[in-house]
Formats: structure tokens, C-alpha cells, sequence
């Protein structure tokens, strides 16, 4: 009655569910009272000898009243009208409620000379209460109520009035104005029912509602989850889920003093594959490590991918270490076999770092810089291999770190230079050039190889800066020479191939040798023969330099595939045979005839022939034998500063020489 879709909410449909389930719950008690209740009121006229055959066929239609109402309430649960059509089944049951109240109206209309104040107030008592107990106990649906209740107290006032007695009347009165409260408060009640329902439903859909968008957000946390500890492409654990294990697991195998070993997977030649054939490709075949990874490592340990072609394991428990060393057989061993993707296949070779803890490292970053360290060393050498982590490795890349941390400053200050070893004529022993070593004695390390010096420059982007500093120690020398008697004798240095792809070394040189006024003939620049080679990184520069006047010589020669077109369209000074081939050379046969070939090939091309590392009077000898006619080794002379050039050339030029050098001072003095 109150009910529409805009003030309740839109609840309608549900509200008139519950009014009918309330209806539904008293229904049977109401049907049984009012059978009570009409039996007694028969039974009150026949003590009364006043009952008649009016009065019983009303009991018979009430009872057929009453049973009609419960076959009705019946037959809408049964089909299930009650829940599927609410409004129509409260206006039935209405319909139902009105004709009874109807028949209990009729009630006082079958009595003669009914009294009801009188002898029949026991029946208006009755009537007044059934009419009074529907209201009250039918508060959730008003119609059904009214529709009771206000025939009967209709009928009942009407009685009183009619009779137009004072008392009657006014009882009579009374009942005009109970009919008013009770409708008035039949609407408040339903109003208030229709209220609480609506109300109810609401704070039971707000339930859901939180309910569902608590579920949301678990949802929505667990994705989240998901996606900020999972690698998007591999599904493995990502680089911060990672490091967030292995904190834990060291935390924890710290308490029950357990290893924690850890393996660092690198991919072979993933590189090229993106480069070649796309990152779609690239990311197909991570997904395929990935998947195999996860098919050899059933342990439990947790997989992650760092990054790029990174990928790592983090194993813990009992015998971790064990575990470790046979995961990473295993995936090697599976390595050598084909990954099939995108229609394609290929084996992919990986190499294996492993380190553990505590016997490698303290925490969680330093086992992950000693797995690393372990595998740089497993890349460096044959790769796919697995590499454990070793102490030296800690030593060594301590070692390179601070090589490269001070090289610039040695470089600026002085710390670092060029020492110089004297090559010689195999026949006279005259001295016919130096050449240019790096040399560096660290505060802290001792000596430094020039190796890792090379290494070190190029790794912090120094190369420049180095060959710079051995080529200014070179014009030093070269521009002192002359007055120690040694005239157009050369001093070499040697250029790294890779410095040509790096920055103009000719240019370098020009600079180096303008800034010192020293001529370009007086310096031989050595060069490897994989530089050659290579004509886009050193064609154009080689050609500057021979242009400029510098002398070029090819180093380590045998070592590589030297072209004679480059050979001769360069127009080479100097060939300079490998050490390895000079070693013993007195006793081997085979690398004399070795020689002997490259020698008259250089003499073929018009080359002087430089031999390196003669370190016995026997091989100088089989060497000269062999025609070679410029050598440098330590049977005559070990790498030397500058400041100590000066003696071992006073003591080594042949006397002719220092003649003439005392000849020519007396003839500039007079």
C-alpha cells in the first residue's frame, strides 16, 4: 500500500516477499484462532438457548470460509506463487481476509434481539478482540488487515448506534474512533515493517556489496601480487622477489645453520638471436629456457629470471650445495639439446656461476657478486661449463677493480710509462731501435702486467689516454737518441687492434709527435696482424700513418691470416716473428724451417725481419744463421727505464760507434 520504487529504494519486489512470508508464517494460527473463536461464539448462543438454524449455517459458511483460506494459502506455496508473484498473492490472501471479516460481520445480524451491551456482550467482547488482534498481529500488510477487521467493527458499531441508547451510542462512538486509530495505526505500522525491510535489505546488499569488493580487492591484491613478484614473459620469480628469497633463505639458514647455494644461468649468443631475428624471437626463446629450467628444478628451489638472459636458482635446505652442483649437470646436459620455437631450433648453450653460503659469503649481496664472479669466469673460458666460486676470483676482480680505479691517476701523474728494450743487428750487435712496453709498479699491488693495463684502459675508456702516455715516453727517447750517438735508430710501440675502432690513432700520433717536435720516421708503430685484417677498423688509419711518415711493422707474425695484399699495399717496414717460434729454436727443427719461410718471404717484400725473445747465445746463433738480421730478447737486454738507457748504451754501442760520437763533439766545439 505504501510500497513504491522510488521510497523504498528499489527493493519492492523483495519488501512484498517478506510481507508475504510474514502473512505465510501466521497464516495457519490465525486460521485456527478464528475456529476457536466462532465455536465459541456458536457455543455461547446454544448454552444461551438462543442459537438457531441462521446461526449455524454462519458457522458452516466460516468454516467453509476458513478451509477455503487454507487451500488457497496451500495451493500459492505449492506452485510457488508466494516468492514468484508476491503482490498478486497478497491481494488474494486479502480478498480471502475480507471475506471472513465479512462473515464475522454478519454474526450479530443472525442473533434476534441482539444485545451488546447486553446479554450478548460476551460477543461483541469476542468480536472487538479478533478485529483488535488482527490489527496487531497483521502490522507488515495493512490491506489484509483492514480488510478483517473493519467490516467487523462496522458491524459492531452500527449495532450500538442503531439501538440509540445513551450508552450504546456512545460505545458505539468508541468504536467509530477505535476504527480510525486503528487504520491510522495500521498505516504507521506498515509503514514502520516496510521501513525496517527496506532498511534490512539495504544493509544486506551493502554487505555484499563490501563483500564482493573485499573479494575484489584480495583479487585485485593477488594480481597485483603476482605481477610485482613475477617476470611477465617467463612467469618466473622476478629480480625483486629474487632478492627478497634469498634474504629470507640466508636469514634463515643463519638460525639453522644451513647452506644457501646459489646459481647464476647465463644464455649463449642470446644477442645475436635478438639481432637476427627479432625480439620476438628473443622473448620465445626465453620462454623456453624458462620452461625447461622449471622441468629439471622440481625441488621447491626458487627459480628467477634477473633480466635479459639472466636467470638464477636459489636452492636451500639440506645438502644445498649438493643439490646445486647436480641441477646445474642436469641443465647443462639438457643445453645440448635442441629448443624447438617458432618453428625453429637451436641449442643454446648456457654457463653456470655457483657460489654458497657461508663458504663464499657472509650475505645476500656478496653471494651475488661471487656467483657472478664465478660466472664471468665460466664465460671467459670454454662456456658451458659451471664454474664454482673460488677466493682467487674475489682477489682477482678486487685486483682489476682497483687497477682500474687508479689507472687514470697513474696515467696523469707519471706512475705509469713506457720502459724500453733494445733491439740489435744479430751480426755487429749495433743497436738498431727500442721498443715501447708499459710498465707500471702499483703502490699496492706491486707490478701491474700490461695486460691487464690494456684491459684495464679499455674497460674505463683509457685506451687513448695510455697509448698517448707511451707514445709521449717514445718522442721523449726518440728526440735523445741522436745525442747518444744512436742517429736514425727508430723506437716502436704497439698499438692494441681494437684501439682503431675507438678513437683516430693517427691523429693521436700526430698530435703526440707535433707537441714534442719529434719527426713520425723516428717512431715504428706495431701492429697485430688481426688488425689487418680488418679493413673497415684499420685500412684508412694505417694508410694516415704511412702517409705521415711513421714507420709500420707487424707484430706477432705467424700468429694470424695475414693478407700479402695488405702486406704490400701498406707497405710494412718490419715483420716480427712471434716468441713462440724463437723458443729453443736451436733445438727445433721444425720452427727453423718456419723461419726460414717467413724470412724469405720478408725478403721477398723487401721486410726487415725482427725476431723476438732470444734468451740463449745458441738460438741468436741458428738465427742469424737463418738469415735474420734484427733481434730483442733478454740474452741482450731485459725491458729498462729511461734513466737507465743511457749506461746500458754507453756500455753496448760498439767502439767504432763512440768514435765517431767523440769525433763529431770535437768538430762542433772547434
Amino acid at each position: 500500500m505504501w510500497l513504491n520504487e522510488s521510497g523504498s529504494g528499489g527493493w519492492v519486489s523483495k519488501v512484498l516477499q517478506a510481507q508475504v512470508a510474514d502473512l505465510a508464517e501466521g497464516h495457519r494460527s490465525t486460521l485456527i484462532l478464528n475456529l476457536i473463536t466462532l465455536t465459541i461464539c456458536l457455543s455461547v448462543l446454544y448454552l444461551g438457548n438462543e442459537a438457531s438454524w441462521v446461526n449455524f449455517v454462519w458457522y458452516a459458511v466460516a468454516l467453509t470460509v476458513i478451509g477455503m483460506r487454507a487451500y488457497v494459502m496451500n495451493a500459492l506455496t505449492r506452485r510457488g506463487k508466494l516468492v514468484a508473484e508476491p503482490r498478486a498473492s497478497l491481494t488474494i490472501l486479502s480478498i480471502g481476509a475480507l471475506v471472513l471479516g465479512l462473515v464475522w460481520a454478519a454474526l450479530p445480524w443472525t442473533v434476534s434481539d441482539f444485545e451488546p451491551l447486553g446479554q450478548h456482550a460476551a460477543l461483541l467482547l469476542i468480536m472487538g478482540g479478533v478485529a483488535a488482534g488482527s490489527v496487531i498481529k497483521q502490522i507488515g500488510y495493512t490491506p489484509l488487515a483492514l480488510s478483517y477487521s473493519i467490516p467487523i467493527l462496522i458491524s459492531l458499531t452500527l449495532n450500538l448506534i442503531g439501538h440509540w441508547r445513551p450508552n450504546e451510542v456512545l460505545v458505539g462512538l468508541c468504536l467509530s474512533l477505535m476504527i480510525f486509530v486503528f487504520i491510522r495505526r495500521s498505516i504507521w505500522a506498515e509503514r514502520m515493517f516496510v521501513s525496517s525491510q527496506v532498511s534490512r535489505h539495504e544493509a544486506t546488499a551493502l554487505a555484499d556489496s563490501l563483500t564482493r569488493a573485499n573479494s575484489d580487492i584480495l583479487r585485485q591484491n593477488s594480481r597485483l601480487e603476482a605481477l610485482a613478484n613475477r617476470d611477465t614473459l617467463t612467469g618466473l620469480a622476478n629480480r625483486m622477489f629474487f632478492h627478497g628469497r634469498l634474504a629470507g633463505d640466508l636469514a634463515r639458514a643463519a638460525v639453522v645453520q644451513e647452506q644457501v647455494a646459489l646459481l647464476i644461468f647465463d644464455v649463449e649468443r642470446f644477442q645475436s638471436i635478438n639481432d637476427t631475428l627479432g625480439h620476438s624471437a628473443g622473448d620465445a626463446l626465453l620462454r623456453e629456457i624458462a620452461a625447461r629450467l622449471s622441468s629439471i628444478v622440481e625441488d621447491g628451489s626458487l627459480i628467477a629470471r634477473l633480466g635479459g638472459d639472466e636467470f638464477a636458482v636459489i636452492v636451500s635446505g639440506p645438502a644445498a650445495l649438493e643439490r646445486a652442483r647436480a641441477h646445474a649437470a642436469a641443465v647443462l646436459e639438457a643445453s645440448r639439446l635442441p629448443i624447438h620455437w617458432h618453428q625453429r631450433q637451436t641449442v643454446v648453450g648456457l654457463s653456470v656461476g655457483l657460489a654458497a653460503y657461508p663458504d663464499h659469503a657472509d650475505n645476500a649481496e656478496e653471494l651475488l657478486a661471487c656467483a657472478d664472479m664465478a660466472l664471468y669466469d665460466a664465460k671467459r673460458g670454454d662456456r658451458r661449463q659451471l664454474r664454482e666460486f673460488d677466493p682467487d676470483l674475489r682477489r682477482n676482480a678486487e685486483r682489476k677493480r682497483i687497477i682500474e680505479q687508479d689507472l687514470d691517476r697513474a696515467i696523469q701523474t707519471g706512475a705509469l710509462g713506457a720502459w724500453f728494450q733494445p733491439q740489435v743487428d744479430l751480426s755487429t750487435r749495433r743497436i738498431t731501435g727500442f721498443e715501447a712496453l708499459v710498465r707500471w709498479q702499483h703502490p699496492q699491488l706491486g707490478f701491474v702486467s700490461p695486460p691487464e693495463i690494456v684491459n684495464a684502459a679499455r674497460a674505463v675508456h683509457l685506451s687513448q689516454q695510455l697509448t698517448a702516455r707511451i707514445a709521449a715516453d717514445a718522442c721523449k727517447l726518440a728526440r735523445r737518441l741522436p745525442e747518444l750517438g744512436l742517429s736514425g735508430v727508430t723506437v716502436a710501440l704497439n698499438v692494441s687492434p681494437r684501439e682503431f675502432a675507438l678513437y683516430s690513432v693517427a691523429c693521436m700520433l700526430q698530435r703526440v709527435t707535433a707537441e714534442f717536435g719529434v719527426d713520425p720516421s723516428a717512431l715504428e708503430v706495431e701492429i697485430t696482424e688481426e688488425a689487418i685484417l680488418d679493413p673497415a677498423l684499420a685500412d684508412e688509419q694505417l694508410k694516415r700513418l704511412e702517409e705521415a711518415g711513421y714507420k709500420l711493422a707487424v707484430d706477432d707474425f705467424g700468429m694470424g691470416h695475414s693478407s700479402l695484399a695488405y702486406l704490400i699495399g701498406l707497405k710494412v717496414d718490419r715483420l716480427k716473428i712471434d716468441r713462440s717460434f724463437i723458443k729453443d729454436v736451436a733445438r727445433c727443427e721444425t720452427n727453423q724451417k718456419l723461419i726460414s719461410a717467413m724470412v724469405s718471404l720478408g725478403q721477398s717484400l723487401s721486410l726487415e725481419i725482427v725476431v723476438e725473445g732470444v734468451e740463449t747465445p745458441e738460438d741468436a746463433a741458428i738465427l742469424a744463421r737463418l738469415g735474420c738480421s734484427i733481434a730483442q730478447g733478454y740474452l741482450f737486454a731485459r725491458p729498462m727505464p729511461p734513466s737507465a738507457l743511457d749506461t746500458w748504451i754507453a756500455e753496448h754501442q760498439p767502439t767504432s760507434d763512440l768514435k765517431r760520437k767523440t769525433k763529431a763533439k770535437h768538430l762542433s766545439v772547434a
